[in-house]
Order: structure tokens, then sequence, then C-alpha cells
């Protein structure tokens, strides 16, 4: 084999192994996903045009990672979103933080009055999404981050399944009619989309699933991380999400999220989740706010993405 095909293919396999926690990790990001049909494009990740002065730290970056309601024939960055997870990497210390915010939170959508903020994905795509989002919270995001349903369930399965700790046993007529017990239990793909999207049978429901789509968060990055050394590991999950991802990203900005993601310290994962009362509205349901609270997780982990209080 000639020398130069030699550096070339060694070239190809380090950018593989940088890229790869990036295309692992954010493919699961966007943890509950309602049915849709699988398409060739299963994820996207846009970056987000903030206006200039926003104060972020250089050392932190924010990604929304969100699922879309998206059914057979419809655009999954125009239609609901679902799971709504606003997650920062400190790519100085390794650090992490996830703030979680209920699908049905009742806010004010840029252009377009007071909404579930879920709507915003179907108004106007990640762009308006991580605004709304960023407007509640005071932290806009860096990028955005959709899924759909099916392709989070096959990278499940993809990493060997995943192990959460269960606070509460619960169950779902539909989804689980056989529910999931209490304390450490290993999920396969299904089990992982069910355990983070049920919530009638939860005390308090969309702000439990909330936290229990954080501690499906946790369990695939320590997966990832568990098997990040078996040989063709990484390989297989960065070509998996190459084929299927649409982004408007470049190399260099790929390979800082790739970098950010391979230097999280399971240790130093925080999250939390937006609390509110329980309204009706139209004779829908929707969860109001507790927006002080939403900029208080905002303040407390904007400079460093750790948390220490919910």
């Amino acid at each position: 084999m000639s020398t130069a095909r030699t550096r070339t293919l060694r070239g190809l396999r380090l950018l593989t192994r940088r890229l790869a926690p990036l295309a692992l990790v954010l493919a699961v990001a966007a943890v509950v996903v309602p049915d849709s049909a699988v398409k060739s494009t299963e994820v996207s990740l846009v970056k987000v045009n903030r206006a200039s002065g926003v104060d972020l730290s250089p050392d932190v970056v924010w990604i929304l990672a969100v699922g879309s309601d998206a059914r057979p024939g419809q655009d999954m960055t125009r239609s609901r979103g679902d799971a709504l997870q606003l997650i920062g990497l400190n790519t100085k210390t390794g650090a992490a933080a996830a703030i979680g915010v209920p699908r049905d939170s009742w806010v004010s959508i840029p252009g377009h009055g007071n909404e579930k903020i879920n709507a915003s994905l179907y108004f106007g795509g990640p762009q308006l999404l991580g605004q709304t989002v960023g407007n509640l919270v005071g932290i806009q995001p860096d990028y955005v981050f959709v899924t759909r349903f099916p392709y989070f369930i096959a990278m499940v399965r993809q990493i060997g399944g995943i192990d959460v700790a269960n606070p509460r046993a619960f169950s779902d007529t539909y989804l689980k009619p056989q529910g999931f017990k209490s304390g450490r239990i290993h999920l396969n793909g299904y089990d992982a989309m069910a355990f983070a999207r049920i919530r009638h049978d939860l005390p308090r429901g969309d702000f439990d699933r909330s936290a229990n789509q954080q501690r499906v968060l946790r369990g695939i990055q320590a997966r990832v991380r568990a098997q990040a050394s078996v040989p063709g590991f990484m390989e297989r999950g960065v070509v998996s999400v190459m084929q299927h991802m649409h982004t408007d990203l470049g190399p260099a900005e790929l390979f800082r999220l790739a970098q950010a993601m391979a230097q999280v310290d399971p240790s130093k994962i925080t999250s939390c989740v937006v609390q509110g009362g329980i309204g009706n509205i139209g004779g829908a349901s929707v969860v109001l706010p507790y927006t002080s609270q939403a900029r208080m997780l905002g303040n407390e982990a904007r400079k460093d993405a750790t948390l220490e209080h919910c």
C-alpha cells in the first residue's frame, strides 16, 4: 500500500473517531418522539441565528434537543415538537447541564402570540423553536437538534440498550401495559422510548416525564462512553448517523461539537426541569411555567453548564 494511501486511511479513521461522540450521542439526544414514518432524513442539526452580543461563555455550547411528531409525508422540522431538552456542554471542564421544558408550556411565541411552546417548531422551524425556548430560559441555543421516533429506537438498539435508575414504578395501557419496575432497570430501544414518553401514570405528569427523559439521556451517555473503545463501535455509529442526518454545519463546527461531547464527565452531569402550574386554556390542558425559576436555571448554568438548584 502506498504511503499516500496509508496517510489518507489514517486520516479518515481519525476523523471518524473524532466525529463519533457527536454522531452517536446527539443522534439520540431527542428522547421521545410520537409515531412517524421512517424517511431518509431522520435527524437534523441546525445552527441558530442568534443576535450578536448575547452573553454566553465561549467554553459552553448549548444544544436544544427535540423530537418531532411529524406524521408520514410531513416535514419533521415543521411539526409540533416534543421532549424539549436544552443541553449545555462545557468544553473546558467536561460539565454538562440539561434543562427540561414541558412541551405544553404556555408561552409567547414571537410573531404568533401565546401558544404551547412545542407549536413554535410548526410555526417557524428549529430557528423559532430555539428562540422561543431561549426566551423562556434566558439562554439562546447555538444549535437545534431534531429527530424522529423510529430512528431513536434503532439507535438505542444499536448501542445495546441502556440502564436507568427509575425512582418509581409506572405503566401505560398502550405503550407499556406491563409497566416499569422501580430501581435499576435495562431498557431496549422501544422501552427507552416508552419510558421517556409516558406521562399519564406519573404523579406530576409532564414534569416527571421530562425528568425521565433526562434519565434516558444519562443512560445513553453512559452506554456510549462504556463502549467507546470497542473496535468498530464508533465507526458504525458515525456512519449510521451521517447517512440519515441533514445539517447546515461545516466540518469545523461538527468537530467542535464532537470535542464537546467527548469531554463530558458523567460525574459532572446535572439536570433540572422547568416547573409550573396546570391550567386550561381554550379547553386544552397547559403548563403555566414558572418563568422566574426558568430564568434562575438559565442564569445558574449559563457560564459553566452546571446546575446546583432546581
